[in-house]
């Protein structure tokens, strides 16, 4: 059996690195926003290229957090992408906001900026961009875009760790990044953590109030905040899993160049630019007989996944918020499969899954 992903296969390779690392933390007796916090964030901050980095609970409080540090008025309209995971919509909800669904391009996955202009208002405040399964999104045109119609811009980089437009990392682009450290995530801890991203020092104070309770000095609270501090167990174990991610990063590219040269053309690829550099994430492939072509797939020993089966603004939780018909998401959505494509996999395993792909009937 190929498994999708083992994390336990994933980690095995730095295991004494993070034993060690797992062992000072609790030698040191200090738990919380400590020195390995510090230098994670250091080290992150300057391995993305920006000046600031402030460590989080998770991922979908890192882009709660931006979203509130940008000072919206409440009630704004903020684009984000209409098959976008539902997390970046979440988080625009819970910060006061009036999420509005864009359409993304149907070859990149990706937030369309030919829709973007069409669906701006009067009550338009900021854009949110996924870079979805490793790719950056054209940040060039939307940038222009909000520059021109003076939007504040966050990017989600949840699945986008170190994947460059031009040779300019995601998260450098806009206002704030917003980085997600969940186990499957090609910088993964070992349990949840985030962190948020930014050129810009009065949003990285407000920021780093907002994730203490409001508050940098004990006892002393500026804004209404919430406990959602990076724990410093996991920011040991980022430090060292930090140090690997460019090699872990090549392992996955090379992964993909198998898949790439290998599966046949009956089956819609990853779109690919020169001037893009994915980190494949997710290696998502399209296919109109999606689910009988995973089932098949699974009877072979190959495991697969769906990201995601059910578009946003079909989810229960969204009816009455999200509202529209969206159908180039709702295609993505129902013929993208995810292959196996992890840091424990070998050029062996995809070529395996390559050869019995081809044995698929069409």
């Amino acid at each position: 059996m190929i498994e999708y992903e083992s994390l336990a296969n994933s980690n095995q390779q730095f295991m004494r690195e993070l034993e060690t690392a797992a062992t000072n933390v609790i030698r040191s007796g200090w738990y919380v926003l400590g020195h390995e916090v510090t230098e994670f964030e250091k080290e992150f901050a300057t391995w993305v290229g920006t000046r600031h980095c402030i460590g989080v609970a998770n991922g979908l409080d890192a882009l709660i957090l931006s979203i509130e540090a940008l000072m919206l008025p409440k009630g704004s309209e903020i684009l984000v992408a209409s098959n976008t995971y539902i997390a970046t919509i979440l988080a625009i909800i819970r910060a006061g906001h009036k999420p509005v669904l864009v359409e993304p391009d149907a070859e990149t996955f990706n937030i369309d900026p030919l829709q973007i202009t069409a669906s701006i208002t009067s009550a338009t405040r900021a854009i949110c961009v996924t870079h979805l399964f490793g790719k950056a999104c054209r940040m060039d045109d939307i940038c222009a875009i909000a520059n021109e119609y003076g939007l504040k811009l966050i990017e989600d980089c949840a699945q986008s760790h170190g994947a460059k437009l031009s040779g300019r990392m995601t998260g450098t682009f806009g206002d704030a990044g917003c980085f997600s450290f969940y186990p499957t995530k090609n910088l993964g801890a070992i349990g949840d953590a985030g962190a948020v991203v930014t050129d810009n020092d009065e949003i990285a104070d407000r920021l780093r109030h907002l994730r203490n309770y409001g508050s940098k000095q004990k006892y002393i609270n500026k804004y209404v905040g919430v406990n959602s501090r990076l724990d410093e167990m996991q920011a040991a174990l980022l430090r060292v899993k930090l140090r690997h991610l460019d090699e872990m990063t090549e392992h996955k590219r090379n992964l993909a160049r198998v898949y790439f040269k290998n599966l046949p053309d009956w089956m819609a690829l990853p779109h690919q630019k020169e001037d893009e550099y994915d980190v494949f994430h997710i290696f998502g492939v399209r296919y109109q007989e999606r689910d009988r072509l995973k089932s098949w797939l699974l009877e072979q020993g190959v495991k697969t996944e769906i990201h995601y089966p059910i578009p946003p603004h079909r989810q229960e939780a969204m009816q009455g918020i999200l509202q529209g018909d969206y159908p180039i998401a709702d295609k993505l959505h129902e013929t993208e499969l995810s292959l196996p494509i992890s840091v424990g996999h070998t050029i062996e395993d995809v070529q395996l899954v390559t050869n019995i792909i081809k044995q698929f009937k069409i």
